[in-house]
């Protein structure tokens, strides 16, 4: 029997998770059977389930793939010299996200911003999605963080700043426009990086500091 290679494998995994993700952003978590999976993938069973035994094994692979790429962006952004400012990296990692999970929507709409609220929905039902997310949301933020500290050692941003703060500003700022697309449409990555940018240059009139900045 001839041996299946290891990009074989990967590839048909690849094909799994890409089908999951579309009909679970079309249809929901609980109104996506096994079977939409099977047919939008254009499968057998038996070649899903040597990968995975359910939807829950989905969601979950779906969900860790995503975020791993995600922390590896930021960490990627620790090894460059100078660090991509706050505007630039955040619309780079996020761009970089939704192009590899390009799929679209029967009504044009790209799936990943809908499948991350059906993970969201989900999150009160299933504990273990909550323990995995959570996880890997304090990776993310952890890898935020070490971005902070090096704008922070490169002068670029106040010493004083708390970077888990930061990290959290920022996240949520990525979440909410994700929900925006979810909830309204696409939006192009570039509002989000001029609206940073915008916000970035904000100082105040009355002393010519920066917002937030304390005067002498």
């Amino acid at each position: 029997m001839a041996r299946v290679s290891q990009a074989h494998l990967d590839a048909r995994r690849r094909q799994i998770l890409d089908a999951a993700s579309l009909c679970f952003a079309r249809n929901g978590f609980h109104a996506t059977s096994m079977q939409d999976v099977l047919k939008e993938a254009d499968l057998s069973a038996g070649a899903v389930y040597r990968y995975f035994s359910g939807k829950e094994e989905l969601i979950a692979a779906i969900v860790t793939e995503t975020m791993a790429e995600v922390r590896e962006a930021f960490q990627e952004a620790t090894r460059q010299t100078p660090t991509q400012l706050p505007d630039t990296l955040v619309t780079s990692v996020l761009g970089r996200t939704l192009a590899s999970r390009g799929g679209v929507l029967p009504d044009g709409g790209p799936a990943f911003p809908r499948l991350v609220l059906q993970v969201w929905s989900e999150i009160p039902r299933n504990p273990e999605l909550a323990d995995l997310l959570r996880e890997n949301y304090d990776g993310v933020r952890r890898a935020w963080s070490d971005v902070v500290r090096l704008y922070q050692a490169s002068g670029t941003m106040r010493a004083d700043a708390e970077p888990d703060h930061v990290a959290r500003t920022m996240i949520a700022a990525v979440l909410g426009f994700i929900l925006q697309q979810a909830l309204f449409g696409p939006t192009d990555i570039e509002v989000l990086r001029d609206g940073l940018r915008a916000l970035m240059s904000v100082t105040d009139t009355d002393t010519g500091t920066e917002a937030g900045a304390d005067a002498d």
